[in-house]
């Protein structure tokens, strides 16, 4: 294996919810890596910044403010960004949002929200690079699901429903453009120390931060929350050519939650 074996060079690559968290992790990597990098974000000002550091490490990055879960926006978006780059080789499906709640006190219209931004904003982002992907001979689409899609924590209701769905998506994507050169996986994220689960902490056990933090740590088998760039290297070498036999995967970057608990 080559020094550059998981070279990105000559390749877009569209990340959704690129701006933070896992999705900027994944974004520097991959232009760590020499790619073309397009962040796909709804937040402005996290957009402005991320780029804004790509950029000033030499890094070619451009980006789109966009809802993921509006399809007229997401073609539009799609549309500039080939426009600019001529087509799109990866797309990683990162951007999604939580919630906490069971059956009984997840609101219709909660629900709802979840289902908008994690599986309709996977299909629309999906739909889009396919079309580019297909045209040009093929590519490769990582979606951001979850260890929820197999097992199940108390009040994720919604969250797990979405990642399935995810899930199944992925594999429905690998059958149905395997012979269009697309390659489609899946990573099962465990739980990942980022933004998020910080202000989750805050906001629901004030004054118990650091207690919770310890507990969601011991949750995994390892004994530690991943860090966002140990997903994005399994992100790394899932789209990159190393990985050109593996399609139609569900990858655990989990600490063992799904096989050790």
């Amino acid at each position: 294996m080559s020094d550059d074996a998981f070279t990105l060079a000559g390749k877009t690559a569209v990340i959704t919810g690129g701006a933070s968290g896992i999705g900027l992790a994944i974004a520097r990597r991959f232009a760590a890596h020499r790619a073309a990098v397009e962040i796909i974000d709804l937040q402005r000002a996290a957009l402005d910044a991320a780029l804004g550091e790509l950029r000033v490490a030499g890094h070619d990055a451009q980006g789109e403010i966009c809802d993921v879960g509006d399809p007229a926006a997401v073609d539009d978006a799609f549309a500039r960004i080939v426009a600019r780059r001529a087509r799109v080789h990866i797309l990683v499906n990162n951007a999604g949002i939580a919630h906490v709640g069971n059956a009984l006190t997840t609101t219709p219209e909660d629900f709802a929200r979840v289902q908008r931004v994690n599986v309709e904003g996977v299909a629309h982002c999906s739909r889009a690079a396919l079309r580019s992907m297909k045209e040009h001979g093929g590519g490769v689409i990582l979606n951001m699901a979850s260890t929820l899609a197999q097992f199940a924590i108390p009040d994720r209701f919604a969250y797990a429903t979405s990642k399935g769905a995810v899930l199944a998506m992925t594999f429905a994507i690998a059958k149905d453009f395997l012979a269009d050169g697309v390659r489609c996986n899946a990573i099962l994220a465990g739980r990942v120390h980022t933004p998020f689960v910080d202000s989750f902490i805050a906001k629901n056990y004030p004054g118990r931060e650091a207690e919770m933090y310890e507990r969601l740590s011991r949750a995994q088998p390892i004994g530690r929350m991943a860090r966002p760039d140990e997903i994005a290297g399994a992100a790394l070498f899932l789209c990159s050519d190393e990985a050109s036999f593996i399609t139609g995967g569900a990858f655990p970057v989990d600490g063992g939650t799904l096989t050790l608990r």
